[in-house]
């Protein structure tokens, strides 16, 4: 079975990562493809909205779609989890990842050893610096065409937010 993981905050999500959730299921040669919500990015500090949140949106967002699971393995730990952990657990063949995380992906725990193990997807949505795909010898990129981020929804641009779920976060955020 071959499996792809896309992990992240998720805080909170858009229809940018739906359509990375999209494309994957086009692109990629998978049968599942397991979404990944972090408790806590071992590289950052905090999250605005809690982890059961999180969890609960996506799983409203993602609940109709064949071939896709949203995971809570990560949040159960109730620790920030290095991706090595959740890769060795679960086994994908593609792990995958939005742009923003190329400038720090030297910092991943093992990232050498993680590089071995599962084959990168980047998502973008916008240009990408080839050096960096090139530094961590990544081939595969799914290009995103909604214009917004976690941050700016969390900063009041409510928009390109799930139907299902949007009163919910813009109650939160708001």
């Amino acid at each position: 079975m071959k499996i792809a993981i896309f992990g992240g905050s998720f805080d909170p999500v858009h229809m940018g990562h739906i359509e990375v959730v999209k494309k994957a299921l086009d692109f990629l040669d998978i049968n599942k493809l397991i979404i990944m919500p972090n408790y806590l990015n071992p590289l950052k500090h905090k999250f605005l909205a809690p982890s059961e949140t999180r969890l609960k949106w996506l799983k409203e967002v993602f609940k109709d779609f064949d071939k896709v699971e949203v995971s809570d393995f990560e949040i159960r730990q109730n620790r920030p989890v290095f991706t090595i952990e959740t890769v060795k657990i679960f086994n994908p063949n593609y792990f995958i990842i939005g742009s923003d995380n190329l400038n720090t992906l030297h910092k991943w725990k093992n990232i050498d050893e993680l590089k071995n193990m599962v084959e990168f997807v980047v998502a973008t949505r916008g240009n990408i610096d080839e050096n960096l795909l090139k530094k961590h010898n990544i081939n595969k990129i799914i290009k995103v065409n909604i214009p917004i981020s976690s941050t700016e929804i969390r900063n009041g641009k409510f928009q390109y937010l799930p139907k299902k779920i949007e009163n919910e976060i813009k109650e939160f955020y708001g």
